[in-house]
C-alpha cells in the first residue's frame, strides 16, 4: 500500500508540476504519461516508464521505448532521512523516439528534455518533417519556449552525413509537391 501511494504521489507531482507544462509550447495542460510498466525509485526521484511509453500534453506527444522522468529532490523534514521528490527536472526518452506537434514530426534514437533550459535534444539518425519539408541530421536541439532549432552532424565535407534538407518553397503543410 505504501509503494502504491508513493507511485500515485510521484505521478500526481509530475502531472501537476509547472515545469512539466513545458513539453508543449505555451500550454498549461497536464502531462499524461502511459506505458506497459512503471518503476518508481523514490530515493533517486526517478520514474521509469517502459514499453511503448508515451507522454502527451495538449496536442504534443513524446513516444519512446522507455521514458525516464527525473524530479528535483525536495527538502526533507528536520531529523528525517532523505526528502520528497518535487517538480520535474528532466526527461529521457530512449529508443524509437518520436516527438510530434501539430506542425512537425521528429524521429530519433534518443531524446533529453531539460525542463529548466526548456530544451529538447534529439540524437541518432534524426529526421524532422514539417509538411513536405524534410531535414536530416545527427542531433536536433529544440528550444521549446521559442520553437528555435538547430540540426547538427559530426561529419564535415561533401559526401559525408552532414545535415541535409529537402525544402519545397511556396508549399503549405499537407499540400502535395508540384510536378514539373
Amino acid at each position: 500500500m505504501t509503494k502504491l501511494a508513493a507511485m500515485a504521489v510521484v505521478a500526481l507531482t509530475l502531472g501537476a508540476s509547472p515545469a512539466a507544462a513545458q513539453l508543449s509550447q505555451s500550454s498549461d495542460a497536464p502531462v499524461d504519461i502511459t506505458a506497459d510498466a512503471l518503476e518508481v525509485i523514490n530515493n533517486e526521484c526517478v520514474s521509469i516508464w517502459s514499453g511503448s511509453a508515451e507522454a502527451l500534453q495538449d496536442r504534443t506527444r513524446l513516444r519512446a521505448d522507455v521514458i525516464k522522468t527525473f524530479s528535483k529532490k525536495g527538502a526533507g523534514r528536520p531529523g528525517a532521512a532523505g526528502g520528497s521528490c518535487g517538480a520535474l527536472d528532466r526527461m529521457e526518452a530512449i529508443g524509437n523516439v518520436y516527438y510530434v506537434t501539430p506542425q512537425q514530426k521528429v524521429r530519433g534514437d534518443n531524446a533529453n528534455y531539460d525542463v529548466t533550459a526548456e530544451r529538447i535534444v534529439i540524437t541518432g539518425d534524426v529526421v524532422a518533417v514539417s509538411g513536405p519539408n524534410v531535414i536530416r541530421g545527427d542531433r536536433l536541439v529544440v528550444n521549446v519556449a521559442t520553437g528555435d532549432a538547430q540540426m547538427q552532424s559530426g561529419a564535415k565535407g561533401p559526401g559525408k552525413a552532414r545535415p541535409r534538407a529537402v525544402i519545397y518553397p511556396n508549399q503549405q503543410a499537407g499540400q502535395p509537391a508540384a510536378r514539373r
